[in-house]
């Protein structure tokens, strides 16, 4: 059943990259600090840099990044506590010199970037009281142009042992959030006693997913989930998938997928059909986010250009068409804000009209993913799939 799709309010009009817009504004970068960025985004403005597409947008950002990291490193012998916060504050700066996207491609220097941003996370990360590893495991499921290997950052609670298995959170991260961006979360995760495993969607960051073939995620959490299967200290019968963004797209596909292996799934921020459609792409750079989305859909998809994906996106990846929808799901949560302008509320809404009922929480006139006060119902959600039988 087709739901028509109302474009939202022309409310949230960006004629370029927004500098001004994020620099008169506080964002909860993990525990970074404001600082940090004042002064980077106060010269992007001065040399009117507004194209964040660029180098030279993300060399404005390295000194600082680089001067966190070696301030980090020369307390990290005495002063354990101080080091992880300049690790983390390091880790925030380059995380926003490599936006919008870090796509699957090997070369180029956002992808240096980010890189170098995994290696002081993982660095700081090291030093937590339980610490956050990165895992490299066997994509034994590739076939196609699949990449052979599956990078994943894993957290375990301390004591999980096969005797005391540790339900599991499958974190599936979005179009700009990649694996070392969710502190936050796996510190909440850690305090209910849950394990964290992190993964990059299909055409960001470092995920072996062939972006071009849509069923390439299906065979890519085949082989993350037989692998947490295999995890003497992991709870099989109680994992979670988490999806954040462009992440809750594959949240509800896995949650058709492998609806036998979950015992749930959330969709936040989700698209599933409408948000690929030609109506919805004509105005999604001109909605909240502040840089320009199209150029990064393109290369998240593998199409030529902005043309080709207008004409084919909708087709080779609404899970309306796929059919998937119309078969069985584990329990599945889904959460945005009613003004979201990234993900249309309705590619949430049309959901409840196929297959098993699905649960939903929408937050009035909130923008993408519901924030601020989406948690407010994802960790009661979780706890309660979590303790259930």
């Amino acid at each position: 059943m087709e739901v028509p799709c109302k474009l939202l309010p022309e409310v949230f009009k960006v004629e370029s990259l927004t500098i001004v817009q994020c620099s008169r504004s506080v964002y909860p970068f993990h525990h970074g600090k404001y600082e940090d960025f004042e002064p980077i985004f106060q010269r992007l403005i001065e040399d009117n840099v507004n194209d964040a597409y660029t180098d030279r947008y993300t060399e404005y950002f390295l000194p600082t990044a680089r001067r966190l990291v070696d301030e980090a490193m020369s307390v990290q012998g005495s002063d354990r506590k101080k080091a992880i916060e300049l690790y983390e504050r390091a880790a925030c700066v380059f995380r926003i010199s490599r936006f919008p996207s870090v796509d699957g491609d090997e070369t180029g220097f956002k992808r240096e970037v980010f890189n170098e941003q995994c290696q002081v996370y993982l660095r700081g990360a090291s030093l937590w009281d339980t610490p956050l590893k990165e895992v490299v495991i066997p994509h034994t499921a590739a076939a196609g142009q699949d990449r052979k290997e599956i990078p994943l950052f894993v957290r375990v609670p301390k004591g999980a042992s096969a005797a005391a298995k540790c339900p599991v959170v499958l974190l599936l991260t979005g179009l700009d959030g990649h694996r070392p961006d969710n502190t936050g979360r796996s510190d909440e995760f850690l305090s209910r006693g849950w394990a964290s495993v992190i993964a990059e969607i299909p055409g960001t960051a470092d995920c072996p997913a062939e972006r071009r073939d849509p069923k390439s995620p299906d065979r890519l959490w085949t082989s993350v989930l037989d692998w947490i299967r295999s995890q003497p200290f992991f709870d099989a019968s109680h994992v979670v998938v988490w999806g954040l963004s462009a992440g809750g797209y594959y949240a509800i596909r896995v949650a058709h997928t492998h609806h036998d292996q979950l015992i749930g799934a959330i969709g936040q921020g989700a698209g599933s059909h409408h948000f690929l459609g030609r109506e919805w792409l004509s105005r999604v750079d001109y909605h909240e986010y502040p840089f320009t989305l199209s150029h990064a859909y393109v290369k998240k998809y593998g199409y030529k250009d902005w043309e080709e994906l207008l004409d084919k996106a909708q087709n080779d990846f609404s899970l309306v068409n796929s059919g998937l929808l119309n078969g069985p799901s584990c329990r599945l949560l889904l959460v945005n804000g009613t003004w979201d302008g990234l993900m249309p509320i309705e590619d949430s809404m049309l959901l409840m009209n196929y297959g098993k009922p699905k649960e939903g929480r929408f937050y009035e006139k909130m923008l993408h993913m519901g924030y601020p006060p989406a948690n407010e119902c994802v960790y009661p959600w979780m706890e309660s799939v979590m303790t259930s039988k």
